[in-house]
């Protein structure tokens, strides 16, 4: 595998998921962006806004490249090298209808380069995960079901780092309910880069059926109110913890471009907490635990 069939393939997943989003839709159709980085590379930013069934979606690609600082061989965790590239497919979905989860996917492949352009180190990495405001237990159970299937052998590995890596540690809450998360996987090109269109096909397969089965469900003030909070747990997590955002603004990437994964609407409130007994609180109740 070279790096330009991975460019190639998250291009073409983009086109393609980007159709099928429009036709779930119906109403609104993605803009696109495209951006060149002054170190390196650049890439294509697709947003859809204010749709009938979606809020706001964004599914990016970027391809880049440049010299490795200091703060970003912090952030890699790797030692060595004086150049990287990186490329990669990042999809979030937010829905309208709080009944429908929020849904995020990523693909990515990074090489390191020695002084002469040699090939030092290379990794891949990604995930799916679902981010439910109010808990239907089929749907999650579809959700990791189907990635179960796409997992194979590590997917009950793939889970547990989701776990732990979706985690709000400041607040001992999962950001959702998981999925699958994995990253730094060495060797064996050929097998990791099928492993990744795979589970690039699954995330279609596991959250098409859960907007289809909850788009037209009733929903009032206090349904809103509710994901307009747990979106601002969102924003947390995306603003503190998330390794792919810190490596986009760290890295020089396009900003607008990296913290398009942030939700139209939030809200912040002091100190809320859902009455004993209600929906929400059930949800609370799920993501409130040590992770793993």
């Amino acid at each position: 595998m070279e790096k330009t069939d991975f460019i190639s393939f998250i291009h073409e997943y983009q086109q393609r998921l980007c159709s099928i989003l429009e036709a779930e839709d119906g109403v609104t159709k993605f803009t696109t962006d495209e951006w060149r980085r002054s170190e390196g590379g650049g890439g294509i930013t697709r947003v859809m806004e204010n749709g009938r069934v979606i809020e706001k979606c964004g599914v990016n690609t970027s391809a880049v490249h440049g010299p490795v600082s200091k703060a970003l061989s912090q952030q890699l965790q790797t030692q060595g090298g004086s150049s990287f590239f990186a490329c990669g497919v990042s999809v979030v979905v937010h829905p309208l209808s709080p009944m429908i989860p929020t849904a995020h996917a990523n693909f990515r492949y990074f090489e390191m380069y020695d002084d002469k352009g040699n090939v030092i180190d290379r990794w891949f990495g990604g995930g799916c995960d679902l981010t439910p405001y109010y808990l239907f237990e089929d749907d999650v159970q579809h959700f990791h079901d189907t990635f179960k299937n796409s997992g194979g052998q590590f997917y009950p590995a793939f889970k547990k780092q989701c776990d732990e890596y979706f985690f709000n540690k400041h607040r001992g809450e999962s950001r959702g309910v998981g999925g699958i998360f994995y990253d730094y996987m060495r060797g064996e090109p050929a097998y990791w880069f099928d492993f990744a269109k795979k589970n690039a096909d699954a995330f279609i397969e596991a959250y098409l059926p859960i907007v289809r089965r909850r788009k037209n469900e009733e929903y009032s003030e206090r349904h809103l109110r509710w994901q307009e909070i747990r979106r601002g747990r969102y924003v947390e997590f995306n603003l503190i913890h998330d390794r792919v955002t810190l490596f986009g603004l760290r890295s020089g990437g396009r900003t607008e471009s990296i913290l398009m994964s942030l939700p139209p609407r939030v809200r912040f409130e002091y100190h809320d907490a859902p009455a004993a007994g209600t929906e929400e609180a059930k949800l609370l109740k799920t993501l409130t635990h040590a992770p793993g």
